[in-house]
């Protein structure tokens, strides 16, 4: 099994909480940051510019997407070209749609064009990565971020739509995939091994770096003692 040293996907943590940011900002395997609304709503941010501000000041030399949060495409372009002036190390989130279906693919090749890098998210189909990569080829850097965890969530293996997608990013070499919204550690292995150039980790997730490379038969005396040691803390009696 590969170690962490071993593996070339770069790992980007996915969260929204400062103090959380700046831990993982600490571990040199952590390459960079992902935000989004919901995780700022739900870290009780209030002010999404000064929270942004103040973490890129802390974390200033790794790539950290804020994503826009307007429906209408014009206040999503101000949006990204303000968020776009925040820092150098900064790429702009943009929905694959918005709320009412429409494309969000114009817009994109509309601000690669004038070199603001991006990160399109929330895309679960091929043909919605193969409309990004047409129409990003040969802009500003591109993230195009995959959502392969709720797609198993589907009932759907994400691992080949993932492979392929990272056939498809080939054509456009200013293009990086982005496995998201990963459910499991072994997410990350399965992304490195079809050649993913970025999966986006939880800290629950992270917390579980340590586990790599044990000794099964080892992890499963510990499962067996935790399940006795609860029992008699329990004081169950049959």
């Amino acid at each position: 099994m590969k170690t962490l040293s071993d593996l070339k996907v770069a790992i980007f943590a996915d969260g929204a909480e400062k103090a959380g940011m700046l831990e993982m900002y600490a571990k040199p395997y952590i390459k960079g940051f992902t935000t989004n609304p919901t995780l700022m709503r739900k870290a009780g941010v209030n002010d999404y510019e000064r929270f942004a501000r103040e973490i890129l000041k802390e974390i200033p030399d790794r790539p950290i997407s804020f994503e826009v949060f307007a429906d209408d495409f014009a206040e999503m372009g101000r949006q990204a070209r303000k968020i776009a002036t925040w820092g150098e190390n900064v790429r702009v989130k943009i929905p694959i749609t918005n709320t009412r279906r429409e494309s969000s693919v114009p817009l994109c090749e509309q601000l690669t064009r004038e070199g603001i890098p991006l990160n399109v998210t929330a895309l679960f189909t091929l043909e919605q990565v193969q409309s990004v990569v047409d129409a990003v080829a040969g802009g500003a850097p591109t993230y195009v971020s995959v959502f392969a965890g709720r797609i198993a969530d589907a009932g759907v293996d994400p691992v080949p739509l993932m492979a392929e997608a990272v056939r498809r990013l080939a054509e456009a070499p200013n293009t990086e995939l982005i496995w998201a919204s990963p459910r499991e550690l072994l997410n990350v292995f399965q992304a490195d091994a079809i050649g993913c150039h970025v999966i986006t980790v939880t800290n629950d997730i992270l917390a579980k770096l340590n586990l790599v490379g044990k000794d099964l038969t080892d992890y499963s005396l510990e499962t067996v003692e935790m399940f006795y040691n609860d029992g008699k803390t329990a004081g169950f009696l049959l």
